[in-house]
């Protein structure tokens, strides 16, 4: 589906996101809010399912031999393409494309305000689903991903793999240590918001800090 359904009927654990979603301000989520001249149009897919370990989000790492963001853990998306209908359709074409996912199982519920990534200039807005009908998902072009993880909620809650990331650069931002990747920048951001914004944090020492070059 490519519209947002206020309408979708959702586990009860999802509820806190549709939530805390609605009328929610950029600067809730990012310190970088869109300029006004705007700038390239895109968008990720924020999908959360429920599978064997319970609740997940799905995750995919860009390929290490990308010239841009190599290695760095993501949600699906990617510019919108002339084609799509809106920035739903480009987050589940995308989607579609980098791990192989049935969009058919995926109920759009909300969108998040568009943000801004200053070093490339997209203009990004996030789409949440709710994975109703889970399928299969993969790696489909080695190329551009490395891996899909469906990484457990409560992997991401658990302080234990909750950190500070300081970028070569110096800027120091929430990270997540999970299923061997270490998830830091915009994707971090977004989602250490997104979980405190829906009342799903859990307190975590900000002092524990990993050098992004050391990992």
């Amino acid at each position: 589906m490519t519209d947002v359904r206020d309408d979708v009927v959702l586990p009860d654990w999802l509820e806190p996101v549709r939530a805390a979603a609605r009328g929610l301000r950029p600067e809730q989520l990012s310190r970088f809010v869109p300029p006004p001249e705007g700038g390239r149009e895109s968008a990720v897919l924020i999908l959360f399912g429920e599978g064997d370990d319970g609740p997940d989000l799905l995750l995919i790492q860009r390929s290490s031999t990308m010239s841009s963001h190599p290695g760095q853990p993501a949600f699906p998306g990617g510019a919108l393409d002339p084609d799509d209908d809106g920035v739903v359709a480009a987050a589940l074409r995308e989607a579609v494309e980098e791990t192989g996912l049935d969009a058919s199982g995926v109920d759009v519920f909300a969108t998040l305000p568009a943000l801004w990534l200053p070093p490339s200039g997209f203009v990004v807005t996030p789409v949440l689903g709710w994975w109703r009908a889970p399928s299969p998902v993969g790696v489909v072009d080695p190329g551009e991903v490395e891996s899909v993880s469906r990484v457990p909620l409560g992997e991401l809650l658990d302080p234990a793999n909750r950190c500070s990331v300081r970028h070569p650069s110096g800027f120091v931002g929430p990270g997540f240590a999970v299923r061997g990747m270490l998830v830091w920048g915009f994707t971090a951001g977004l989602l250490s918001r997104l979980l405190a914004l829906s009342g799903f944090e859990r307190p975590w020492d900000e002092t524990l800090m990993r050098d992004l070059e050391q990992w």
